[in-house]
């Protein structure tokens, strides 16, 4: 069993980019062309090129290329964003908005042409909103993306879980959201969970948990990982580097 995955994007297409070549060259060295590649999620937001991202797993997708696509939580922050400009996420404090510059929503924006997001009335931007982002992005987030996705072992979420809680009955905010209950709990989850959404320095496999989430959004690399029986490799230009539980050397 082989998978790969990629973690938060935040709107950097060419870091995306260069972690399916990391793929790609894992690929030819195995000879498995198959295995599925997961993206955690956070596909937009805070980088400067959002609408790229969308269009290449677009393209990707429609090419039949075996990618699974999560959703994370500024995702679902844009989606509403487009369904109504009033719309607040409950996993969102109450004083910011997704246009609010610390979200980058204002650069997503901007990647399709509309300028000065954070500057203008909510109900302007929304009109041209919807002249600028092509009915295929939004039906790619409405109808392409899944919460979460399994595989023998192996749970990917964009957040992580709720502890405690069937990995069947997991709610969607906690799949999108969750960070202290799940990031402080030891215990075996059922499957070894992997996720992103709160950034670490380097991809990090607790022993219930791996994290992907380098900080792409912040300037920092997109992790891209691949796992085979529980074992966790980062891949890089130099091909793969193990990924130690924490703990052990």
């Amino acid at each position: 069993m082989r998978v790969y995955a990629i973690g938060d994007i935040h709107g950097h297409r060419d870091k995306l980019e260069t972690a399916h070549h990391f793929i790609t060259a894992d690929r030819k060295q195995t000879g498995d062309t198959e295995a599925p590649v997961v993206h955690i999620g956070d596909l937009v937001d805070r980088g400067p090129d959002s609408k790229g991202v969308l269009d290449f797993l677009i393209a990707g997708l429609d090419a039949n290329a075996p990618w699974v696509v999560l959703m994370g939580n500024h995702d679902r922050m844009f989606l509403h964003f487009l369904a109504d400009h009033d719309n607040h996420d409950p996993g969102l404090r109450a004083d910011l908005h997704w246009i609010h510059p610390r979200l980058g929503g204002v650069t997503t924006l901007a990647s399709y042409g509309i300028s000065s997001a954070d500057e203008r009335p909510l109900a302007d931007i929304h009109r041209e909103v919807h002249d600028l982002v092509p009915q295929s992005h939004i039906g790619f987030l409405l109808d392409r993306l899944v919460l979460y996705w399994r595989m023998p072992g192996l749970f990917f979420a964009h957040a992580g879980i709720r502890p405690g809680v069937a990995l069947s009955k997991q709610q969607e905010d906690d799949l999108l959201w969750i960070r202290g209950t799940f990031l402080d709990d030891k215990r075996d989850h059922g499957a070894l969970v992997v996720h992103g959404h709160t950034p670490v320095k380097t991809a990090t496999h607790y022993g219930n948990r791996v994290n992907i989430d380098t900080g792409a959004g912040y300037g920092e690399a997109l992790t891209a990982v691949v796992i085979e029986d529980g074992q966790v490799w980062r891949l890089g230009a130099g091909g793969r580097e193990e990924i130690a539980r924490a703990g052990r050397s």
